[in-house]
Order: C-alpha cells, then structure tokens, then sequence
C-alpha cells in the first residue's frame, strides 16, 4: 500500500493537472467498459460512445502534460471514438 501511495503522490507533484485529468479518464473509461461489457448484446451505444471520447480526450490531455509518446494511441483512441461519435448522433 505504501508503494501505491508514493507512486501518487509522485505523480501529483510531477503534475498536479495531468494526475487529476488521469483519475477522470480512468473513470470514464472504467464506466464506459463496464456499460459495453454489460450491454454487449444490445450494446448501449448512446452512453458508452460519449464516455470512450471524454475519457480519450482526457488521455490526449494528460499523455500531452506528461510528454509521453503514448500520446500517439491516446490521439489514435481520440479519432477513432470521435467518429464513432459523429456517425451514431450526426449521421445515424
């Protein structure tokens, strides 16, 4: 427990931004996995979709904070779920 702890705290002092931008992002992307997992045979595509693209935009963010080179597949995950976003409410 005390290595989980230090590893936050760390975090925290490195960037107090990207670490709150990484907790939401986690919990939307969290959320949004469990609704698809449970919903998977009529998946609920209205609620999973929007929590996927602030989740990715919330990784970009932080990835960008931190000048991580997973940003690459933050920004990959980001349009990927930002067209799905666009066909479901726009051209669906």
């Amino acid at each position: 427990m005390e290595k989980i702890t230090k590893f936050f705290k760390e975090s925290y002092q490195a960037s107090p931004l990207a670490t709150y931008c990484e907790l939401l992002e986690a919990s939307f992307l969290i959320v949004a996995s469990a609704i698809l997992s449970f919903t998977i045979l009529d998946p609920a595509t209205t609620i999973f979709i929007p929590l996927y693209l602030v989740g990715s935009i919330l990784a970009v963010i932080s990835t960008y904070i931190r000048r991580s080179s997973a940003i690459v597949l933050c920004l990959w995950f980001t349009a990927m779920n930002g067209w799905a976003f666009i066909q479901l409410f726009f051209l669906g």
